[in-house]
């Protein structure tokens, strides 16, 4: 199992204050311990349509110049670059968007172990892709296109996309699969090199102690044994947790959050065999906002001022 990070600081809109380079890198270094460790970032692309105060308040307004760190940083010390292409247009623009992909290969392939082409596009969240217009045609176009792009470059970057959750989760996604069982092998899931799953089992509302367990447990099997088959994507294919976090805010508090993280991590190096899952990415090194009231402000294993909580040890030693 790879095990890895988010390094900032931002969950969507809320970001208290900027990112500290100097502490990101001591944090991650401490975590990974010198053996190969996962570093997830994000750039995103937009139409005109889009307010510039909306790409400013997502902290996207710079995603081609830089991301969190130094470009050589995302290539020394065992890490590696999980880079994830988000699709938020106000208005269908598929071109618009496979030339985005190629900006993003020319910019970032040349250090991307991972590149995750849309973020959840099976569920119309606010500020993620399910909610953008055209965000199917933007998968299945975009996946074998990233792939093309990447081998046409001589790069060896994994392409893939991931989805939210369990099924259930707002109501299903049928829809969603029922749009992929429908496409031929060849145009899509042949050019799948893994499928990244999001999930918060405890972020956004109260679970009873240990209940997170299960319901990630049921999440990874879900996806696994009924989800990617309809899709065409078989067992070899590899499953990612690309977001997984418990907050130490809102409904809960930091004994809570260590609980929470210790059951889901155990719980997927438990299934990891079986259900040829790969790599975990925890949601996120730092708060967005630790004073905050959403779940979201408080994810981290540190505080928004770099303040570690109990749940950093507590991530290091299941890395360790």
């Amino acid at each position: 199992m790879r095990f890895g990070i988010y390094p900032g600081g931002r969950a969507g809109p809320v970001s208290a204050r900027p990112d500290d380079r100097v502490a990101v890198d001591a944090l991650v270094g401490e975590l990974a311990g010198g053996r190969p460790f996962a570093v997830r970032e994000y750039v995103h692309f937009f139409d005109a349509a889009t307010p510039p105060d909306v790409i400013t308040s997502l902290g996207a307004d710079h995603g081609l110049d830089h991301l969190t760190m130094p470009d050589e940083w995302y290539a020394a010390a065992g890490r590696e670059l999980d880079l994830v292409v988000s699709y938020l247009p106000r208005r269908a623009d598929v071109p618009g968007w496979l030339r985005f992909l190629d900006e993003v290969v020319d910019r970032y392939g040349h250090l991307a172990r991972c590149l995750q082409v849309t973020l959840e596009p099976n569920f119309p969240i606010p500020f993620i892709d399910g909610s953008s217009p055209g965000v199917l045609d933007a998968l299945t176009a975009g996946v074998p296109h990233a792939r093309a792009a990447v081998r046409r470059r001589g790069l060896d970057a994994r392409i893939g996309f991931s989805v939210a959750e369990p099924a259930e989760w707002l109501g299903g996604d049928d829809a969603f699969w029922a749009h992929l069982s429908a496409l031929p092998h060849r145009d899509f899931a042949a050019h799948v090199d893994y499928v990244g799953l999001g999930t918060y089992p405890d972020a956004f509302s109260p679970v009873a102690p240990g209940g997170t367990a299960s319901l990630i447990a049921h999440a990874l099997r879900h996806l696994r044994e009924n989800s990617l088959p309809r899709a065409g994507i078989p067992a070899d294919v590899p499953v990612h947790v690309a977001e997984n976090g418990s907050p130490s805010g809102a409904h809960r508090d930091e004994q809570g959050q260590c609980d929470s993280l210790t059951d889901m991590v155990t719980t997927t190096l438990e299934l990891a065999e079986e259900l040829n899952i790969t790599q975990y990415e925890l949601f996120s090194l730092r708060d967005a906002d630790s004073a905050s009231l959403d779940p979201i402000g408080s994810l981290g294993l540190v505080t928004d001022a770099y303040e570690r909580k109990p749940a950093f040890d507590v991530y290091r030693g299941l890395i360790r």
